[in-house]
């Protein structure tokens, strides 16, 4: 197993990279990846030179990128709405696996979802007061329509029709999911490239009037039995499974390493299920992740994981504090377990 850190846009910096390389980590992820890390996404395709740029920044730090985390929205919300435009943007996406193929990158995490993270609430939820993230049913707003235009919270375009989406079925949304996998899969295993879905966050049925396709264990296996291949894979979110009402997290980790399906972990520990739970710390919150590390060991995980984002500290630097904490425990299990 090795041991990462994901950076979000504007962090893929000399400053962070040395952390990271400081704090024990191997691999990075680069979540949303702007300007700042040479991806421009003006023309809805990474080009092969940026993203061997990119690629060259993070060895220069004695590190490798091990993954790029979500497409940015303007580049496949055609794909997620269903509309007459999913197929120019798809060859668009064929070509961005194509690159990452080219320049080494191995894995490319997706969310498939209209909502997409929506409705966590802020608050002093972990140990000591340290500021976290949780979803409370209670706190939550409005579920406004999701309006046309708009995906993952983010407009597109300022010419859309007045309006909202309305309802989204199930049903359409694994017809959409279906028609990205069967499309972007083959591509993807051409390149050496591995598809890594995550789960919805928050784990719930609907959000905003638009379905929610990942919100069991369950759902990962039929996302993966769509297009049976090496190349469709899982970005495990620990924590959102660990959310999830019904789930068994333990097993879900087991299920899915035996089948070799997960590409990189998001490692996380909560405090309740939907609809109400809390982040915190990786040693206080209901799940035993000595146990879970100790699952991934057994079962032969060689990916990358990465503690996904932690509670902030009370300090000058609460994210890198937070950071260095998880890492530092993640780093001292896997000595322990002898897998690192």
């Amino acid at each position: 197993m090795k041991l990462g850190l994901g950076l979000y846009a504007g962090m893929a910096t000399e400053e962070n990279l040395r952390f990271a390389k400081q704090m024990g980590a191997t691999h990075i992820v680069a979540h949303l990846p702007g300007q700042e890390t040479f991806l421009s996404s003006a023309s809805g395709v990474w080009s092969f030179d940026d993203l061997a740029r990119l690629q060259r920044q993070v060895a220069g730090a004695g590190l490798a990128l091990y993954a790029i985390e979500n497409f940015p929205p303007h580049h496949w919300d055609q794909i997620l709405l269903g509309d007459p435009g999913r197929d120019a943007q798809m060859e668009n996406l064929k070509a961005t696996i194509r690159n990452m193929g080219r320049a080494g990158i191995p894995c490319m995490g997706y969310y498939f979802s209209l909502a997409g993270v929506w409705a966590r609430v802020k608050g002093p939820f972990a140990r000591g007061g340290a500021e976290s993230v949780g979803f409370l049913r209670d706190q939550m707003p409005e579920e406004t329509p999701i309006p046309h235009g708009e995906v993952w919270g983010t407009k597109i375009t300022d010419d859309a029709s007045p309006g909202a989406l309305g309802t989204v079925t199930h049903e359409q949304m694994w017809e959409r999911l279906t028609y990205f996998l069967e499309n972007l899969v083959p591509v993807a295993e051409e390149a050496g490239v591995r598809l890594a879905a995550h789960p919805d966050d928050p784990p719930v049925p609907v959000l905003r009037g638009t379905a929610r396709l990942i919100t069991h264990p369950d759902h990962y296996k039929r996302l993966v039995e769509i297009v049976p291949s090496p190349a469709n894979g899982l970005e495990f979110c620990q924590g959102t499974v660990a959310e999830m009402e019904g789930s068994d997290v333990y097993a879900a980790i087991r299920y899915f390493c035996e089948r070799r399906k997960i590409c990189y972990v998001h490692f996380r520990n909560v405090k309740g299920r939907v609809p109400n739970y809390r982040e915190v710390f990786l040693d206080e919150g209901d799940v035993d992740m000595i146990e879970a590390m100790r699952i991934y060991h057994e079962t032969g995980f060689d990916g990358v994981l990465l503690p996904d984002h932690t509670p902030a500290t009370s300090c000058a630097a609460p994210w890198h504090a937070g950071m260095a904490f998880a890492l530092g425990y993640m780093r001292a299990t896997l000595k322990h377990l002898g897998a690192g």
